[in-house]
């Protein structure tokens, strides 16, 4: 393990919901918000109405600009994030999941929450200057993120989509030089 388990989900979460906007678009209506409710179970006030969902959509191109900022930028952006809101961190346990850190109180919106616990985890990966573990899919027609939480830095592609898409080119290409 790199980061610590909220770390790595926090990551997991903000990289779905930016992987989101790519098309088609999965985060469009109330089932979708459920769905990523179901991967990413975050406790506290949860609306499941419109107005959520289109807070989580307007918060994607943030957390994809944090996350593929360089460090220096990274810290202004994490910054400016932890600044706009009233943190009460709190260590919890809860649903099984062992003592982690929970920085803004459940009362607070969950795009609210999201941004701040994307920030938190974020300081773990500048503290331990991973920022080279969040990038673009390496797929040439991809924009969405990839996430590489392996010991051996070996993740390229966003999905297995992708990176079944880019061997099977690869197996094609060296079959037509043979």
């Amino acid at each position: 393990m790199i980061f610590t388990d909220d770390t790595e989900g926090a990551l997991r979460s903000a990289v779905w919901l930016v992987n989101s906007a790519e098309e088609p678009d999965t985060l469009t209506t109330i089932a979708d918000e459920r769905a990523f409710l179901s991967l990413f179970p975050y406790t506290g006030r949860i609306d499941r109405d419109a107005a959520e969902v289109a807070a989580l959509r307007e918060l994607r191109g943030r957390l994809r600009a944090m996350l593929l900022a360089p460090r220096d930028e990274m810290v202004a952006q994490v910054n400016s994030a932890l600044a706009e809101s009233t943190l009460a961190p709190q260590l919890r346990r809860h649903d099984g999941i062992d003592w982690h850190l929970h920085a803004v109180g459940d009362a607070h919106p969950l795009a609210e929450r999201v941004l701040i616990e994307t920030a938190m985890a974020m300081i773990d990966v500048i503290r331990a200057d991973e920022g080279s573990r969040i990038a673009v899919c390496d797929d040439a027609d991809c924009e969405a993120i990839a996430l590489d939480l392996s010991r051996n830095r070996s993740k390229r592609y966003c999905s297995t989509t992708c990176a079944n898409r880019n061997a099977v080119a690869a197996y094609r290409a060296r079959r037509a030089r043979d």
